[in-house]
């Protein structure tokens, strides 16, 4: 039996590890934290959004960066404060602007082949992660949010997403708790919300069941590949310890670059930290006043979910500035007011702030493939659509790695299904 082995254990890497242990690898998965899902996949928006699969390669975002450079509450910002990474990371950046459809539609077709899988995989293993299918909201403020969206809406419709434009009217009908006046919305029926954590640590519990050997606590403190396998040295405190795989897979969301570079490859992944709070509904009010449908507000970058009676999640924004994942007080606060602006009813206080790395490439899409030695693979830079992405590219990587080394491939193949 070839051995695998998956750094990493967040959603990307606990779905990678399940997608290789149903194909008759012995796994092993590596993670630095004591239980799976507790650093990027922590806290997130909750979306499982097929239809925010809009690629941030446009002008218009660079613009707005560069007008919001130093507004410390802008939705957007970047510390003007250079750095090679940075500086060619963006450079990257402004050249896929040109594959800016391309890569959407190529975006939204990975994320709706990815809804079966998730789907599919938590029925199996019976794991409630307070799943919506109620939809998700996009709200405008003005004719020119609503009109580009409509632009976005008709490429989401290449990839074979519907999503229609609704009036204020249906807005309200669709969640009657927003308060405030808009220009319009756009509305997916079929997109969908749900508690990553509690899903990763679902999936987490699966894979063990699995056969999977899961080390939690163990910090990567080298790597080196040959075309023979890959070597692995773990360490917790003063202990380390080396392990030789057939293979591995890197799912390490923002610490990929450097594994990557210590691999002989080039993974070009800047960590963008988003921020999130997670509201207690603690009084029957506050339950009431709060959304059940999902909203996405373009103009600020937040998202919001509903889990369960008593929590509601809001997240958003893009700070570019390296590795700091501080929770800063300046940041939090405008996705406070958010909430009580368009939520009167909700009470704010009881709060839970939180702050995470999304890993991000700079053409948007997440790199899944073969690196340069014959047995070493990656699954990451997902960046704000990892949850939503996470189960396709599970499944493809599943596939390239039981072809590159010979295991049993799956009855229906993830990668037919992204291209159909």
């Amino acid at each position: 039996m070839k051995t695998i082995a998956v750094i990493g254990g967040g959603i990307t890497g606990v779905t990678t590890a399940y997608a290789l242990a149903k194909r008759g690898f012995a796994v092993t998965l590596i993670e630095k934290h004591r239980y799976a899902a507790m650093d990027t996949s922590f806290a997130n928006g909750g979306q499982l959004s097929a239809s925010n699969s809009e690629v941030w390669n446009h002008w218009s975002t660079m613009l707005k960066g560069i007008k919001w450079m130093l507004k410390s509450d802008a939705p957007l910002l970047v510390n003007p404060k250079p750095s090679w990474h940075k500086l060619t990371w963006f450079a990257e950046f402004i050249a896929a602007i040109p594959h800016y459809n391309k890569n959407t539609v190529e975006t939204v077709r990975l994320a709706i082949a990815a809804r079966q899988h998730l789907y599919a995989w938590a029925e199996e293993e019976g794991i409630d992660f307070d799943l919506k299918q109620k939809g998700i909201l996009h709200i405008y403020r003005d004719k020119a949010g609503f009109d580009h969206a409509a632009s976005v809406s008709t490429l989401l419709a290449q990839g074979g997403l519907e999503r229609r434009a609704v009036t204020p009217a249906e807005m309200r009908a669709i969640e009657p708790t927003l308060a405030g006046k808009y220009y319009g919305g756009h509305f997916t029926e079929s997109d969908a919300t749900g508690d990553i954590h509690k899903f990763t640590s679902g999936l987490a519990a699966a894979i063990a069941r699995l056969g999977v050997d899961c080390r939690y606590g163990q910090d990567v403190q080298a790597i080196s590949a040959d075309a023979g396998g890959a070597s692995i040295t773990v360490g917790s405190g003063d202990e380390t310890s080396t392990s030789r795989f057939d293979g591995v897979v890197i799912c390490a969301g923002s610490a990929s670059r450097a594994l990557g570079a210590a691999l002989g490859d080039r993974v070009n992944i800047y960590p963008v930290k988003g921020y999130s709070i997670t509201v207690n509904l603690n009084d029957a009010q506050s339950q009431a006043a709060a959304p059940t449908v999902s909203l996405l507000d373009d103009a600020t970058k937040l998202v919001c979910s509903r889990f369960g009676a008593d929590r509601f999640r809001v997240a958003g924004t893009a700070e570019f500035n390296g590795y700091n994942r501080d929770i800063r007080a300046d940041r939090i606060r405008p996705i406070v007011e958010w909430v009580e602006q368009c939520f009167p009813g909700v009470s704010t206080r009881s709060v839970v702030p939180w702050a995470g790395l999304r890993p991000m490439m700079p053409n948007m899409l997440p790199r899944v493939g073969r690196g340069r030695l014959p047995c070493v693979f990656y699954n990451t830079g997902h960046g704000h659509l990892g949850w939503t992405l996470s189960a396709v590219t599970a499944d493809m990587i599943g596939d390239v790695v039981a072809q590159a080394l010979g295991a049993r491939a799956p009855h229906s193949s993830a990668l037919q299904t992204a291209a159909a």
